[in-house]
Parts: structure tokens; sequence; C-alpha cells
């Protein structure tokens, strides 16, 4: 007995497929084609309604951690400041030298070698602050994390990867480029 291999059986299952097309009834093919198509199309379907499913829980946790380091780090500033503030966490997710998520980027941390611990990208995040999702600075910070994720605002501190307080002068301000001066802070390249 011959043992089939895969360019003969592939070949059998094309002539038979050839054979099953030219031996029907091609009027009745249309009804067939749709629910054969309709057949297909289910399962990528369920995995488009899967995959949003997923994105749009994404953006909720996404929008959650934008929300609260804008009010733990700008609650205190103007609407343009806070919003540069948003602008600096999403622009350091578009950066390769920073995590690939909002919230892997808010609640970074690196090694420092004065203090030899490691302490958060955003100070905030150290002290396991809570946020009052009742307080209207938090609403504010709530609706300008939506504007900046979604893009319905005009950058105010375009690739500005880094900002600090005007009361602190730290060391690595001097190797940045300013970019802008907002209300109580610095934002740097």
């Amino acid at each position: 007995m011959r043992e089939l291999t895969w360019p003969s059986t592939w070949y059998g299952w094309r002539l038979g497929l050839q054979s099953w097309w030219y031996t029907r009834d091609k009027s009745r093919l249309t009804l067939m084609s749709i629910v054969f198509a309709v057949l297909l199309a289910m399962p990528l379907g369920i995995h488009g309604l899967i995959s949003h499913a997923q994105d749009s829980k994404q953006a909720l946790y996404d929008l959650r951690c934008l929300t609260q380091n804008i009010y733990h780090e700008a609650r205190g500033e103007s609407a343009a400041g806070q919003y540069a503030v948003a602008e600096v966490t999403l622009n350091r997710v578009a950066s390769r030298h920073f995590p690939d998520t909002i919230c892997k980027v808010v609640h970074e941390q690196r090694w420092d070698s004065i203090r030899k611990r490691h302490v958060g990208a955003f100070s905030w995040t150290e002290l396991e602050l809570k946020a009052d999702a009742g307080d209207p600075a938090y609403k504010t910070a709530r609706k300008i994390a939506e504007d900046v994720y979604y893009q319905r605002n005009e950058p105010r501190v375009e690739d500005a990867l880094f900002y600090h307080a005007t009361y602190i002068r730290p060391s690595w301000a001097r190797t940045k480029t300013k970019v802008a001066s907002i209300g109580q802070h610095i934002f740097y390249k």
C-alpha cells in the first residue's frame, strides 16, 4: 500500500472540490455562498467584539491612571498646567525610553543610587495616595485626561518628557532642554 504524501493528498482534495463545483446547480449557489460567508464571518465578528471589549477595558484602566496622575501631580494648577502634565505622561508612553502603557509609566520605579532604593517616576505613587472621585478637582482631572487621551486638545508641551516644580532644582534639569514654564511646573524635553 502506497503512503499518501502532502502533494498527492492536496491534489485529491483539489480534484474533489473541482468535481463538486462543476456538478452543482449554480442557481442555489448564491444562497449557499451567503450562508457560508456568514458562518465564516461569525467567529471573526465575535473576535472583534472581544477585542473591542478588551480595548475598552484597557482604555478605562489607562484613563484612571492618567486621571490620578493629573489629580495628584497638578490639581492645584490651572487647566493648562494639568493638560501639560497629562501630555508628559502620554509623551513618555510614546517614547522608547519609557514603558509602553499609561499605567506602567505612572507607576514606573527606577533605582536611585543616591537614596539606595527604588523611587517612583511620580512622587505620589510612592505614598500610595488615594483620590476622591467625588472631588470636583478629580472630575476636572478626568475631563482633562479624556481630552488628552482621545487627542481632543492642542498640545501645550510637545515632546516634553520631564517636569518639576519651580521650587526645586533637580540636577537632571541641567541636561535637558526647557520647553515651557506653566504655573508651578517647568517642562523639559
